[in-house]
């Protein structure tokens, strides 16, 4: 069975078995845990030698599915709060087995038209639904990290050329650090883009007026007034512990007083602009220079999927090509180049699975949900609240609820190991998922809402699992 040659019969066959898998596991989700640890043991059936021969295709997806349907961690279901991460719709999920059906070359138009337009289409849905002007270009990517490196990127190369340098060509080296100021709602995927840029980790200054990282406003205006240059700033909208915003109206404002570039990363929080409940939290944003967001939090569909957004697109090709190879398509291409306005080169047809959910659901299905998930928070905050022995640590504002166990009668300097034990049972239990983090100091449950699959009995079930464990604190 060397060959993949002398196993082309079996290609329609292999599909169908994953496709006979699909319902019975997608039916399931509702009722199993998160992870089942007493599945980890199936895990070693994934080991062994290199095959010398192979095992046959059919043999080996079997086994794939068999492992991967009891002992993968169940995030596509609707009790996985540990992150910030959504499920897959059925659209998205369909889409996305297209996209590894036609397995499209989706960088070039020469290689793919197909995938070339259906990025073209989704990204001006996307800056429809975001509340973006259609003139901004637009790059999908794998990730909001990649996103953050995008527009990142394009800040650094205009920066570079207000000092008369072409960095992309030539490199940071004579130039001054790069000026990076940003509140203490900073994400690390912003830093790990800037880390790869050059620009350092820790190159942005931090400018918070408390403990829990609101922007000081006042104090990045003083810092930008002794800059002598220009600068970047990033803001976030939504911030990952407790789902506050940074008031991306006044960084826009600081940017057009000082000249600077505005980088947001709305990683989840853009999609606020989805709702007219919720819009106010990103008012500001369609100023921007650079705007990021993740397609695999709330827009719900499969990993690996992010967006990049900068106001002048002529940015985006300076910064990232074209390359001058000869078989690659010259620089007066009439059609659009996807690789020649992101890091990546080699790129799938990521498009497909956001264009199939967005033509599906819409922009009222889109609000919606949003609204649904927010709903379910402010729920989960009314339960906390309502609770002799819980505190909400933080207002719920969009999807995201900050909060700890506090019996009466435990001393304050214990609550944050009783919290931290809790937090390792909870992912113990497997029953659902949602991880600690530290908030002003305090160790705390910060469960994120985004499944499409979400309802109130799972929050009722998250709440119910988090007092359960507590009551069996030690001690």
């Amino acid at each position: 069975m060397s060959d993949p040659l002398n196993e082309r019969d079996q290609a329609a066959a292999a599909l169908e078995m994953v496709a006979r898998a699909a319902g019975p596991y997608l039916e399931s989700l509702g009722e199993r845990p998160v992870h089942d640890h007493g599945a980890d043991g199936l895990l070693d059936l994934l080991n062994g030698p290199l095959p010398e021969r192979g095992e046959g295709t059919l043999d080996s997806v079997e086994r794939l599915l068999h492992v991967g349907t009891e002992a993968a961690t169940h995030s596509s279901g609707p009790r996985f709060f540990h992150f910030v991460v959504g499920g897959s719709t059925p659209a998205a999920q369909a889409g996305d087995w297209v996209t590894s059906l036609l397995d499209q070359a989706g960088g070039l138009w020469l290689t793919s038209p197909f995938a070339t337009r259906a990025e073209t289409v989704v990204l001006r849905w996307l800056k429809d639904l975001f509340g973006l002007p259609r003139s901004y270009g637009g790059v999908l990517t794998p990730s909001a990290t990649f996103a953050n490196l995008t527009g990142l990127a394009c800040a650094r190369q205009w920066w570079g050329e207000r000092h008369g340098a072409d960095v992309t060509a030539d490199g940071l080296a004579g130039l001054p650090r790069m000026p990076v100021l940003a509140g203490g709602y900073i994400h690390p995927s912003s830093r790990k883009a800037l880390l790869t840029l050059g620009c350092g980790r820790d190159g942005a200054r931090v400018f918070a007026r408390d403990e829990a990282g609101r922007v000081d406003l006042e104090a990045m205006d003083r810092e930008l007034g002794r800059i002598d240059g220009p600068a970047v700033i990033v803001g976030n909208a939504g911030e990952v512990n407790a789902g506050d915003f940074d008031p991306i109206d006044d960084l826009a404002d600081l940017a057009e007083r000082h000249g600077a570039w505005l980088h947001v990363d709305g990683a989840f929080g853009l999609f606020a602009a989805a709702s007219p409940r919720l819009s106010h939290l990103v008012k500001g944003v369609e100023r921007a220079h650079s705007v990021t967001s993740d397609g695999h939090k709330w827009l719900n569909v499969p990993y690996e999927s992010g967006f990049a957004f900068v106001r002048d697109p002529e940015l985006m090709g300076r910064t990232f090509g074209p390359w001058g190879a000869a078989y690659l398509p010259a620089e007066d291409d009439p059609h659009v180049n996807y690789n020649c306005l992101g890091p990546e080169s080699s790129r799938r047809a990521r498009a497909l699975p956001i264009w199939a959910t967005l033509r599906a659901y819409g922009r009222q299905g889109h609000r919606e949900m949003v609204e649904r998930h927010h709903d379910l928070a402010l729920r989960l905050g009314a339960i906390v609240e309502e609770a002799p022995d819980l505190e909400l640590l933080a207002p719920v504002r969009l999807c995201v609820v900050c909060f700890r166990y506090r019996p009466p009668g435990v001393p304050e300097e214990e609550l944050n190991a009783l919290n931290a034990w809790i937090g390792q049972e909870l992912l113990a239990d497997g029953r659902v998922y949602a991880g600690t983090t530290t908030y002003r100091g305090m160790t705390a449950l910060r469960p994120a809402i985004l499944n499409w699959r979400t309802t109130e009995a799972d929050i009722d079930l998250l709440a119910s699992v988090v007092r359960e464990i507590a009551a069996r604190r030690p001690g």
